[in-house]
């Protein structure tokens, strides 16, 4: 079992490195919407800061688990073979390096989660003033 958790954990690499390569280079055979979807996944993928951070139990690790498995199903499904098999190639020599990190995106969830806990902060303060 822990073999073909290793296996699946590898597969998932791979296909992020697939959609990374399919949005990061322009290609006139993927729609706007497409490169859109897949930068999204792409990003929140690479982000050093998860949406649910992993030390809420359960539900930390639900969008490591469900939303980027899901993500990348969706968008392998919108994208035209041929670019896949054309980001495949360069997936796999990429594989060899650390995989890049998407601060942008990291900056937007912890700016989400401070603005969360503030207002949050803020409506406690309300209730008790």
């Amino acid at each position: 079992m822990l073999e073909k958790l290793k296996d699946t954990a590898k597969k998932l690499k791979k296909q992020i490195f697939i959609l990374y390569f399919a949005y990061h280079y322009q290609d006139d055979r993927v729609a706007w919407y497409t490169k859109l979807f897949t930068a999204c996944v792409v990003a929140y993928a690479f982000s050093p800061i998860d949406l649910i951070p992993d030390f809420i139990p359960v539900l930390g690790y639900l969008d490591d688990i469900i939303l980027v498995p899901l993500g990348i199903l969706l968008v392998l499904r919108m994208l035209p073979q041929e670019v896949i098999d054309d980001c495949t190639v360069k997936a796999e020599r990429r594989l060899g390096t650390d995989k890049p990190k998407n601060w942008f995106v990291g900056a937007l969830i912890l700016l989400l989660w401070c603005t969360l806990i503030m207002w949050i902060g803020l409506q406690i303060y309300d209730a008790v003033r």
